[in-house]
């Protein structure tokens, strides 16, 4: 049995990794440590705490999944300072899909550890590990047997010792083998739904798309069936200033479905956007901004002005989890309120969101899915009078616009930025630089205004 699981992994590992650039291989950190979360025992998470606790070094090893896959979740989510496994080989800075033996790599960890003293506390899940040099500077061994690990609980979310906020990858469901078998066997159907539930999208009117889309899986709801208040909008062009809403940010339909909430059209404002995504748009164009604070505090201005709604997304982009990002202040200088709303949204198989792959694809991922249903909250508005007369600081009130929204949702709010997340995710800050020299914001952009 267990020479059958090695060879299927490294089956696995050659189909995964043959032909990657080992430069831009960001799975481990970026997609993988929210599934291995999930499996995590609480009684080894326990003994790893304990072991911290008393002062003991963590060492982890692994006899069979590569270590580039494994050190992402160890490192960053449980506090381990050395792994030791088996590395994947590179050729021209291209993994090959091979995995080397352990007695051909010796990672500078493993000298340190044993050159250090026996302090350290090792886990495995085999007593192969015994014959490894490593196990004569761990003071303990923990050994999970295969009887251990079948009445073994999962770690609760709640002590996580290191919350998942970030994660990429589309797959919005654990990717066991019997489920993605379901997957591909639906992809044809989905592509065909989508293609219909767009048609209607662009086509039909709110009113009348709505429970026909819903009819296909494709829902939404207004919570609490509460409606905004709309008395200082922009009614009719150019009487009235027109109304900002403020909301977090889960997705690009997040402004379409603020919109199809209030029955009536707006203006969403982005940093960048795909053209694909801008062309399917069902709300029009949306207006671009820059990085410039006082051009974009103009522009947004002019919404305003000329009576439109005008949607903006403060985290600046978005996060999967129940948490939100810092809010950008620069809206609590453009209105004398603004109205928050609380989007959530529940999918099915794809998250409609990436931070490496291509965002021109984000809009299918969405439609694809068999059942997906987003949620609108309107909240009560907040004035921005202290904040315009110099009073309050607009970060103050942003973070309270963020506490309300976060209240309301459940969501926990955190001051984690769009740089923190794509520094994580894809090893950049998320800017796009062009050979002018100036900057501009990648999809799905925000500016720290």
């Amino acid at each position: 049995m267990g020479r059958t699981s090695d060879v299927a992994v490294r089956v696995m590992a050659t189909v995964a990794f043959c032909g990657l650039r080992a430069s831009r291989f960001r799975a481990g950190r970026a997609v993988l440590p929210k599934w291995f979360m999930e499996d995590v025992a609480a009684e080894g998470f326990e003994a790893m705490r304990m072991s911290g606790a008393t002062g003991g070094r963590r060492v982890c090893v692994t006899r069979r999944l590569p270590r580039v896959m494994v050190e992402g979740l160890l490192r960053d989510y449980l506090g381990t300072e050395a792994v030791v496994g088996k590395e994947m080989k590179v050729l021209w800075g291209f993994y090959t899909g091979l995995m080397a033996e352990e007695d051909e790599v010796v990672l500078v960890e493993e000298k340190k550890i044993m050159a250090e003293g026996d302090d350290a506390l090792g886990f495995c899940g085999s007593l192969e590990f015994l014959l490894h040099p490593l196990s004569r500077s761990c003071k303990d061994i923990y050994l999970a047997t295969r009887g251990d690990r079948a009445t073994w609980q999962a770690l609760p979310r709640s002590k996580y010792p290191k919350a998942v906020v970030f994660h990429d990858g589309r797959l919005a469901f654990r990717p066991t083998a019997g489920s993605m078998l379901a997957m591909f066997m639906c992809l044809p159907f989905g592509v065909a739904l989508a293609s219909a539930r767009l048609t209607v999208a662009l086509t039909v009117p709110y009113r009348y798309s709505t429970p026909i889309l819903a009819a296909t899986g494709m829902s939404w709801r207004l919570k609490a069936g509460d409606r905004p208040p709309l008395q200082t909008a922009g009614v009719e062009r150019g009487c009235r200033r027109g109304q900002l809403f403020v909301c977090n940010h889960r997705t690009l339909l997040d402004p379409v479905y603020v919109s199809v909430a209030l029955d009536r059209p707006v203006r969403a404002v982005s940093y960048s956007l795909s053209r694909l995504s801008e062309l399917i748009s069902p709300i029009g164009r949306t207006v671009r901004l820059t990085r410039d604070r006082d051009a974009d505090r103009r522009a947004m201005a002019r919404l305003l002005d000329s009576g439109d709604l005008v949607v903006v997304c403060r985290e600046g982009t978005t996060c999967r989890e129940p948490y939100l990002l810092r809010f950008s202040p620069l809206f609590a200088e453009l209105s004398d309120d603004v109205v928050p709303v609380g989007v959530a949204v529940e999918t099915a198989m794809f998250y409609p969101t990436t931070a490496g792959g291509l965002k021109c694809l984000d809009p299918f991922f969405y439609m694809v899915n068999p059942r997906m249903c987003y949620t609108v909250q309107f909240l009560d508005r907040v004035r921005m009078a202290v904040v315009r007369e110099g009073k309050v600081p607009s970060a103050d009130i942003a973070n309270l616009v963020q506490k309300k929204i976060g209240d309301a949702l459940g969501y926990s709010c955190t001051m984690l930025t769009r740089k923190d997340k794509y520094l994580m995710l894809a090893g950049n800050d998320g800017v796009v630089r062009k050979l002018d020299g100036k900057c501009s914001s990648a999809p799905a952009g925000r500016t720290d205004n």
